[in-house]
């Protein structure tokens, strides 16, 4: 993500590295996605283990609020997008609010049983498609993130995705079947491409699924090889001990790329400078993260 955010109005950066203008899928429309399936994959755990320790009442206060803060932290952020031109003039919504929105979404759907649950998360899809295509389409394809609307698609696919990782944690037999499941996803968003255009600034059902499949896919891959091959990846285990704090980092950091008024430096960086600032650019912040997580600093919500 950090890396995505980082090269995104590079104009020297190609295509294929950047999101899709509209309708089509590129590797970097996977990031978010990503993002929002690793959210999902804990959602149900962490509410459980909170239920019990703290009962019903304290425990959604906390869902409640810790989602109302990341929308509230997500306009802060926005508005220094806005300043910082890594933003539209007037961009109101950003990634966030779109996560914070995502877990409103699914609070009052998390005691559900996950069979059920993945039920209500199409069927939220497909009323998204529904009012996309009739009343929706022109504003979720010029908003920052697929704005207040797209969060409902956004939504759908948290759902989807807390669905996903109860039938991975809670049931160790099924494990061997993730795959699978992921693999099934991917084939029905696939399929729904021929009605429906795969395309990440309109949150579109079928890129929802297809990318809820090769989330699976990805994340399954990891599991194999970290639970029977041991192999470790030390810099994925601390981006993930606080993801917060790096993203927040990342935004500050990119503003030294962003605000000096001299396009060869980052708008029109010849490739090389490019690589050599990515390296950087990653390279400052793992070194930060590491120190943070070191002396135990966390920054939650």
């Amino acid at each position: 993500m950090i890396l995505a955010d980082f090269i995104n109005n590079i104009n020297t950066v190609p295509p294929w590295l950047k999101h899709a203008p509209d309708i089509g899928y590129t590797i970097i429309d996977l990031v978010a996605p990503l993002f929002v399936f690793a959210i999902g994959l804990t959602y149900g755990l962490s509410f459980r283990r909170r239920l019990d320790r703290y009962g019903p009442w304290k425990t959604y206060n906390h869902f409640f609020s810790r989602n109302l803060a990341l929308i509230g932290l997500g306009f802060l952020i926005t508005l220094g997008g806005v300043l910082s031109k890594n933003y539209p003039p007037m961009a109101n919504w950003g990634l966030l609010q779109a996560l914070g929105a995502a877990g409103l979404i699914t609070l009052p759907l998390i005691r559900i049983q996950a069979k059920y649950r993945w039920i209500f998360g199409i069927l939220l899809l497909g009323l998204y498609q529904v009012l996309l295509d009739r009343y929706w389409l022109s504003e979720v394809i010029y908003a920052v993130h697929n704005g207040p609307q797209g969060a409902l698609s956004w939504g759908a696919m948290l759902v989807i995705a807390t669905s996903m990782g109860d039938f991975f944690l809670l049931r160790p037999k099924n494990r061997r079947y993730f795959a699978w499941l992921s693999m099934a996803i991917l084939i029905l968003g696939s399929l729904l491409v021929i009605y429906v255009p795969i395309s990440k600034h309109r949150a579109s059902a079928s890129y929802m699924l297809v990318s809820l499949g090769l989330s699976g896919l990805i994340f399954f891959a990891f599991y194999i090889l970290n639970g029977h091959y041991r192999i470790h990846f030390p810099l994925l285990t601390d981006f993930g001990q606080n993801p917060l704090l790096l993203y927040l980092l990342h935004g500050l950091f990119l503003a030294w790329f962003v605000l000096p008024p001299f396009p060869v430096w980052y708008f029109e960086a010849p490739l090389w400078l490019v690589a050599i600032q990515a390296v950087v650019f990653v390279a400052v912040l793992s070194w930060i993260i590491r120190f943070f997580n070191r002396k135990g600093w966390y920054l939650t919500i």
